[in-house]
């Protein structure tokens, strides 16, 4: 494993990177980045982060869309994050639908354990950004930092942790990505 030195962080796609819908992001056309995500994305690279997404993507498990359109979706990703300077180090995706009972999908670990094995890392204390309550359950299972953004789901999981009276002093919430990067870049300076 690395050593303390190397800095890693998690992001969730769909909310805080890109435009969120109940219908599903099926094409690249659909594919709309948040404003000011990709710079958040490429001011963690200048920071010496390295970038790995965890996604859940039942669009494909339900027929929605083919595996080409969603690395479409991911080229245009890294290559909008390449352009600002950044690097996205991986993406991890569960392509199952809900009642595939697979061990990727999100609460469960599968991504986040495919991200340490590729990425010869330790998750304890990595902050993972996301938006919805499997981000944060799936975090705290595997050690990692939770982090809210209130942008795509935020503000619905928010009030589900209140509603389930879930403790939350291990939960950062921020606005957007962009709000989370720079709380974490100036905690570090």
């Amino acid at each position: 494993m690395l050593g303390c030195s190397e800095r890693v962080i998690i992001l969730d796609r769909d909310g805080v990177i890109n435009e969120d819908s109940n219908d599903y992001i099926k094409s690249v056309a659909e594919w709309k980045p948040l404003p000011r995500s990709i710079e958040a994305i490429a001011r963690l690279s200048h920071a010496g982060y390295r970038i790995a997404i965890a996604s859940n993507q039942s669009g494909i498990g339900r027929g929605l869309f083919p595996l080409s359109e969603l690395n479409a979706m991911h080229q245009l990703l890294r290559e909008l994050v390449a352009a600002q300077g950044g690097k996205i180090e991986m993406i991890a995706f569960c392509p199952h639908a809900p009642n595939a009972q697979c061990e990727c999908r999100k609460p469960n670990i599968g991504l986040l354990t495919e991200i340490a094995n590729r990425m010869n890392i330790n998750l304890i204390g990595v902050p993972f950004i996301g938006d919805s309550i499997s981000d944060v359950i799936a975090a705290r299972r595997v050690g990692a930092i939770p982090w809210l953004v209130m942008s795509g789901k935020g503000q619905y999981t928010l009030a589900q942790l209140h509603a389930q009276n879930e403790l939350c002093s291990d939960l950062s919430v921020c606005s957007d990505l962009c709000a989370a990067v720079s709380i974490l870049l100036n905690r570090e300076n």
